[in-house]
Formats: C-alpha cells, structure tokens, sequence
C-alpha cells in the first residue's frame, strides 16, 4: 500500500486523534453537552479520531522505502487480525453476562488505532533492526 499524504499529515494525524479524545472535556468544562447533544459529541470525538488515524496510516514517513510499504500491509494485517479477536472476545463476553442490550458501534474505530499501533511497533522495528544490520557489517 503506498503513502498517500504528505509527510506532516503524521504528526498532524496525532494532533487530530488528540483534539477529538480532548473535545467532548472541553466541551463538558464550557458547558455546551445537554442530554440533547451528547451522541452528535460522541460521534464527532469518534469521526475525528478515525480521520487522524487514517492521516497517520496514509502518511508518507522520512526516507521511505520498499520496506515501509511492507510495514504498512503487515500493519494491517496484524490490525484485522487483533480487531477479530478483540470483537470476537467483546461478543463473548456479552453472551456470557447475557447482555443484549449493548453494542459495539466503534468496530472502525478500534481497527485503525490498531493499525496505527502496529504500523508504528513495524517502523521501529524496522529501524532498529536496520541499524543492527549496518553495526553488523
């Protein structure tokens, strides 16, 4: 999968994932959430979150190689993979309480802050390991 974004969509993609998990507390504090508004809120914080993951999924990295690519489909690979068994864990779970009232809506949510997790673990590793190969030498 190749980069899409330019390089400062990265850390402009944290900022966005900070300023949605922030919002609805600010929110609260200036006293704008009523029983009215809260999901309109909730589904905001969630859209942002979701928007900045994909900047930082999306975003080309300083120095990029055949190798980022690489990183970027296991990363999500290895994200699809752990947001089945995180769904998977959650409906057991609520067949064992006999819960059948709740609902996971922010299934998209999760896989893209795992994408984002795993992606990120992969360019480390990458470095890292790039740097024992050249101390190796």
């Amino acid at each position: 999968m190749k980069a899409l974004l330019p390089v400062f969509c990265r850390p402009l993609g944290y900022f966005v994932i900070a300023l949605g998990l922030f919002m609805p507390f600010l929110m609260v504090l200036m006293g704008r959430v009523t029983d009215g508004n809260l999901l309109f809120y909730k589904e905001c914080s969630k859209l942002l979150m979701m928007m900045g993951a994909l900047m930082i999924i999306f975003a080309w990295h300083k120095g990029e190689t055949a190798e980022t690519e690489k990183v970027r489909n296991s990363a999500v690979r290895n994200a699809m993979f752990l947001t089945v068994l995180y769904i998977f864990g959650g409906m057991l779970f609520r067949v064992w309480k006999g819960d059948l009232m709740s609902v996971d809506s922010s299934t998209f949510l999760i896989f893209l802050i795992i994408n984002v997790l795993c992606l990120e673990f992969g360019l480390k590793k990458s470095s890292v390991d790039r740097l024992f190969k050249q101390k190796g030498r």
